[in-house]
């Protein structure tokens, strides 16, 4: 993906986002009037407040945090609000929210949520399809205007752009191999990402090639039996690359499959597990997951 194709893409979700209502949240006025307790019910939106500078007072799935999204850290005075498809209201309620921040996920719960303080909806995953990448930037810019952190979020947007081109160019120094992305869910099963996704669009960012070419569903992936893998290594310097966490039996049980052994991935070399990083996140996630990749093809190379 070019860069001024990029560029087009954010604007257009810009337009998009905004022209939907994507927030009722408005600037606000001065800066003491800038919402000051804030819930969140996104990983993806709780880590750009972060970036923001902006510390939720609490987060839904809070103690699943390290595993999934691993940084930025979540500080220790941020709350737990329950899993994200069970919010404990009780607590919401009782926290005195002035701004939720939500998902299209959550759009069950917008009644309740709205009866309790304004909220923020974000829509980056949705049925509706579309480029990830560009939404994500676009509701960044949004969320920036509804707590008044327009210019942080600028400024957080350029340092991201500046950080994509760099792992670019880094990777444009040697050639690279097509990459199939994938985490395991048992020994026989994986769920493969796809285009449209965030991981697909960030390789085509940083100018890698998906191995993958099926289309996924809207979040970006579909479940696979591993045997389908065969179909993404067609090019012969092809790597399979799996994200922590790995459950603990698949190890064990590849290492006697025949089935992964009849693979081209199972030669060594060409495949690797490396650090989690959130496959349905916002732009924290996308730096992190081009970091981990970068990292690990440079010290491949």
């Amino acid at each position: 993906m070019s860069a001024d194709r990029f560029v087009r893409l954010r604007r257009r979700a810009l337009l998009a986002l905004s022209a939907s209502a994507l927030t009722a949240v408005a600037l606000p006025a001065r800066a003491q009037d800038r919402p000051q307790r804030i819930v969140c019910l996104d990983y993806g939106l709780a880590s750009t407040l972060l970036a923001l500078d902006t510390v939720p007072l609490a987060v839904a799935s809070r103690q699943d945090w390290d595993v999934w999204v691993v940084e930025p850290k979540l500080p220790e005075s941020v709350l737990d609000l329950g899993s994200s498809w069970e919010i404990n209201f009780e607590a919401l309620i009782a926290l005195k929210p002035d701004l939720i921040l939500t998902t299209a996920f959550n759009d069950a719960l917008l009644p309740r949520l709205k009866s309790i303080a304004p909220v923020f909806r974000a829509a980056i995953y949705t049925p509706e399809g579309g480029a990830i990448l560009p939404k994500a930037y676009a509701t960044t810019q949004e969320l920036g205007v509804a707590i008044g952190r327009q210019e942080a979020a600028a400024a957080f947007l350029h340092k991201a752009d500046k950080e994509l081109d760099g792992y670019r160019d880094r990777l444009s120094r040697h050639h690279q191999p097509p990459l199939a992305l994938v985490n395991f869910l048992d020994p026989r099963h994986v769920r493969v990402y796809t285009n449209p996704g965030l991981y697909h669009e960030v390789l085509a960012r940083i100018g890698l090639t998906n191995a993958w070419a099926d289309k996924g569903n809207f979040w970006g992936f579909e479940t696979i039996g591993i045997e389908e893998l065969a179909h993404a290594a067609k090019a012969p310097d092809a790597r399979l690359i799996a994200f922590e966490p790995v459950p603990d039996d698949v190890e064990p049980v590849l290492k006697e499959s025949p089935l992964w052994q009849s693979l081209p991935f199972s030669r060594p070399g060409h495949f690797a597990v490396l650090p989690a990083t959130l496959m349905f996140g916002m732009v924290n996630e996308a730096l992190r997951f081009a970091r981990i990749i970068t990292d690990y093809l440079d010290q491949t190379a």
